[in-house]
């Protein structure tokens, strides 16, 4: 092979790593047969402890490590003292012009077109996921950006609890959802108040570029406009900060029991084999990943680290990462 010809060879994108307390235990909770590795300080031994006997049982590696070489593994000095290395994970792209069917049913559904901003994505979908959303749309426009190692730091977990989906093209996408979703752009100036918008469906509540704001064709889709009446002093928020209190005044007056109509043959669910809804802790398990003989371990819930939070690793001198963290 030539110089040019290796040249031209697709560079295989870096797994995502994920940083910091909370987002690693999401990530343990929604998809831990993604995890690769983990990277922890001592001081982050209590929580690191439990997902380190689960790794040893799967076979994967985990290691404690100074504060410098895990500011090199995780690209950051803003790691939290924790690092999971993990499988990439993009958002799902729509085949066509119409949301899956068996997205789950929330009273809203956050919206993002041209985006640029990873940490602005991240803190949308950490307020969505507090608030109870089960869905993040991005739009087609080349700005948007797409799930990131700053997107997951700055999203606190809330990204592992959302199905976050793509459009081919967002105007078309908005106006396939009419029949099941009242679709509002959200303006700086010359919309309603929220508390003055129809009800009776759930909400697609479109957010745009901080800079230029939500594109023409965009606007034109929408069926409705909101604005977030202020003083007058400054002319609006950080998109991050209006989303944070749209979804509350829209969540505040949303009917309860909001339902999006199903086609027929649709159920509840998520695609990809993660659960609609987001259980307690206690309900949850990890599922094994295959071990290198392709056998998958045997089921232990009661070292199940996430239904079992609590249990301390040092019983099991054997699989203990405090004690003997090169251990893999």
């Amino acid at each position: 092979m030539s110089d040019t010809e290796y040249q031209r060879q697709p560079r295989i994108p870096n797994p995502h790593r994920i940083c910091g307390v909370a987002p690693v235990r999401a990530l343990f909770l929604r998809r831990a047969e993604d995890v690769i590795r983990l990277f922890y300080l001592a001081e982050r031994r209590q929580e690191a402890g439990p997902l380190c006997a689960h790794l040893a049982r799967t076979r994967r590696v985990y290691r404690e490590v100074e504060a410098h070489e895990l500011a090199r593994i995780a690209g950051t000095e803003h790691h939290g003292g924790i690092c999971a290395i993990a499988s990439l994970r993009y958002s799902e792209e729509l085949p066509g012009h119409a949301l899956p069917p068996n997205l789950p049913a929330a009273p809203v559904l956050t919206v993002l077109d041209g985006i640029g901003n990873p940490h602005n994505l991240g803190a949308i979908a950490r307020t969505a996921a507090f608030f109870g959303c089960k869905g993040l749309v991005l739009s087609d426009d080349e700005r948007q950006c797409d799930l990131s190692d700053a997107a997951f730091r700055t999203s606190e977990g809330g990204l592992e609890h959302l199905r976050v989906m793509r459009a081919r093209h967002l105007p078309n996408l908005l106006l396939g959802m009419r029949q099941h979703y009242l679709t509002v752009a959200a303006v700086a100036s010359g919309g309603v108040p929220p508390e003055a918008l129809p009800r009776g469906r759930p909400l697609a509540l479109v957010l745009g570029n901080e800079e230029t704001g939500i594109p023409e064709p965009t606007l034109a889709a929408c069926e409705a406009r909101v604005t977030l009446p202020g003083s007058g002093l400054v002319e609006s928020l950080n998109v991050a900060a209006a989303a944070a209190v749209l979804l509350h005044a829209l969540l505040a007056v949303a009917p309860a029991a909001a339902e999006r109509p199903r086609p027929a043959g649709g159920r509840p669910g998520n695609q990809g084999g993660r659960p609609a809804e987001a259980p307690t802790p206690g309900q949850l398990t990890l599922r094994p990943a295959a071990s290198p003989a392709g056998r998958r371990p045997a089921r232990d819930p009661g070292r199940d680290p996430v239904s079992d939070p609590g249990r301390d690793p040092a019983r099991d001198p054997a699989r203990d990462p405090t004690r003997d963290p090169g251990r893999r």
